[in-house]
């Protein structure tokens, strides 16, 4: 009897290139998210994180290049439109949304890298381990900020 978990592996190059591109929508997300609250967060509390929020736009930069790049390996066209960007006019909830969206984006590569494991891209898996190696950074930089542990990360 066939396991859900093994079906969810088995994803065809041109199911592999859609999951890339919500991917890389969620990247183009995060960094509009990271410029805009970098610059917008108020507070001498915050200082330090918005300095942190900056270098974390340049890094989800490289991701989205990095992933355009694979759905172009693949054969398919990187989208251009982002996922929506939660706003507030609050501090603490910016880097709760921040935090929120690195935490989905993790658990996406992980079962992003197992079907490309499965499809034998063994190369896109490794681009997306070096990826979810900042993300985790991420994740515990904004925990951190916010005072929390970061939050666990299953799938």
């Amino acid at each position: 009897m066939k396991n859900e978990a093994d079906e969810e592996l088995k994803v065809s190059r041109e199911r592999m290139i859609e999951l890339l591109n919500e991917d890389l929508a969620r990247e183009f997300q995060a960094i509009i998210a990271y410029v805009v609250y970098s610059q917008t967060l108020t507070g001498a509390a915050y200082g330090e994180i918005a300095k942190e929020l900056q270098a974390h736009a340049g890094e989800e930069l490289s991701h989205a290049l990095q992933i355009a790049n694979q759905i172009d390996y693949l054969g398919g066209t990187p989208v251009t439109v982002p996922e929506e960007v939660k706003m507030s006019k609050n501090a603490e909830d910016m880097l709760r949304f921040d935090l929120e969206n690195e935490r989905v984006t993790i658990i996406n590569y992980r079962r992003r890298i197992r079907q490309a494991e499965a499809m034998g891209e063994y190369a896109l898996g490794e681009v997306l381990r070096q990826i979810i190696a900042q993300e985790q950074d991420h994740l515990i930089d904004l925990a951190s900020a916010l005072g929390i542990e970061a939050p666990h990360v299953g799938d």
